[in-house]
Formats: structure tokens, C-alpha cells, sequence
């Protein structure tokens, strides 16, 4: 015959792992809802990424229009042999109609023409610098979005433990976990989404200021090509 108290051990054992059968898994939260419990901050985060987005595409379109390598390679060769023939002009109205910053820079060139070779590569470069300052309008933008991001995620931070601090002075001795669960989730909440705002952001200026760098380089070289075409003998 068993032991009466090792029935109850028994008996006992079994009741708490049915109870921990029976208690239900914990519900599954979505980013959606992390960033609805994130507060306003959220929703400002979500407007700067998407304006970082955005100027993003819309210069990475414009510097691919701006890198035509093969066709620049193609254009320069067209000028080399309107210069080589003396046809001057032919040249001056091909740079004119070529529509790129290339074209524009040696547009420039040709209407220098009579004046010392100094002076032509002065404007060359004047043109050059005025194309790059447009090829990077608002890539600030896209930096600034990449430092404001974690700093406000921070703002964030410290406005939800302010509320968890005053909902501990409100509660007085009747301090309950769920009571400071609110400020502490949108502390935590923000700053994830402003470190994730900032990352994508300053990894998207990276590459902007990349391509920038290779068009720089790009017309540096053709701008050069012209000069040395200008000092060939006649």
C-alpha cells in the first residue's frame, strides 16, 4: 500500500503541469504594434526615413543619368575628331546639345577658346564644381536624417522613463509592474527605431557619396582629356 503523502506529492505534481499546460503561450507582438506603443516619436522616425528614402532614389536615378561612361568615352572620341579636322564648330554644337554635366563642362571650354589655356581650364573647372554642388543637393538631407534619428529615438528614451517615473510617484505604495510598463516600453521602443532610422540612413548617404565621388573622379579625367587636346599642336 502506498504512502498517503507520497499520493498527495503526487497529485500535486500532476496538477502544476496541468496548470502550466493550460496556461496560454504568450501573445506575439508585431512590429506594427512596438511602433504604435512607441508614441509620437514613431510616427516623426517614420517620416524621416521615408524622406531619406526618397531623396535617396531620386539621387541615385540623377547620378546614374550622370555616369555614362561608354557614352562620354564616345562623346570625347567625337571631339577629338571635329578637332583633329579643324571642324571647331561642329564640336562647339555637339557640346552644346549633349545634355550631361561632360557636355556642359567642355561647352564651357569652347566658349573660352582665344583665351590662354589657364583661363579655359579655369572655367572647365568652375562649370565642374557648379555641376557637382547640383548633382549633390539634398544628400545633406540624407546625413542629417542619419544623426537626427538616434538622437530623437533617445529623446524617446528619456520621455518614456520620465512616465514611468511618474507613474511610480502617482502610484504611491501601490506600485504594480504593469503600471510602469507603458513608459519603459516606449523608452525602449524609440530607441530601436530611431539606432534602425539612423543605420539605413547613414548607410544610404555612404553610397551616395560614393557615386558622387566616382562621377567627381569621371570628369575629372575628361576635363583633362580636353585640356591635353587643346595643347596638341594644330
Amino acid at each position: 500500500m502506498m504512502n498517503p503523502i507520497l499520493l498527495i506529492q503526487s497529485d500535486s505534481a500532476v496538477q502544476a503541469v496541468a496548470d502550466t499546460l493550460a496556461t496560454p503561450a504568450p501573445e506575439r507582438i508585431t512590429l506594427w504594434d512596438m511602433a504604435l506603443n512607441g508614441g509620437w516619436i514613431m510616427l516623426v522616425l517614420a517620416l524621416l526615413l521615408v524622406l531619406a528614402v526618397y531623396i535617396f532614389i531620386e539621387r541615385y536615378l540623377t547620378l546614374n543619368g550622370a555616369l555614362k561612361g561608354e557614352a562620354d568615352s564616345l562623346f570625347m572620341n567625337t571631339i577629338r575628331q571635329y578637332v583633329h579636322e579643324g571642324n571647331v564648330d561642329g564640336a562647339r554644337e555637339l557640346s552644346k546639345q549633349t545634355d550631361s554635366p561632360l557636355g556642359r563642362m567642355i561647352a564651357k571650354g569652347f566658349s573660352r577658346l582665344g583665351r590662354p589655356l589657364p583661363d579655359i581650364q579655369a572655367a572647365i573647372e568652375n562649370e565642374g564644381k557648379l555641376e557637382v554642388a547640383n548633382l549633390e543637393k539634398r544628400v545633406s538631407l540624407v546625413a542629417t536624417v542619419a544623426s537626427l534619428g538616434p538622437m530623437l529615438g533617445f529623446l524617446g528614451t528619456v520621455t518614456g522613463m520620465i512616465t514611468a517615473f511618474q507613474d511610480m510617484a502617482h502610484a504611491g505604495n501601490n506600485i504594480d509592474i504593469q503600471l510602469l510598463a507603458t513608459g519603459i516600453y516606449q523608452a525602449m521602443v524609440t530607441t530601436v527605431g530611431g539606432l534602425i532610422v539612423g543605420i539605413i540612413a547613414y548607410f544610404l548617404y555612404n553610397l551616395l557619396v560614393t557615386r558622387i565621388n566616382k562621377v567627381v573622379f569621371d570628369l575629372e579625367v575628361r576635363a583633362n582629356e580636353f585640356m591635353d587636346l587643346l595643347h596638341e599642336p594644330a
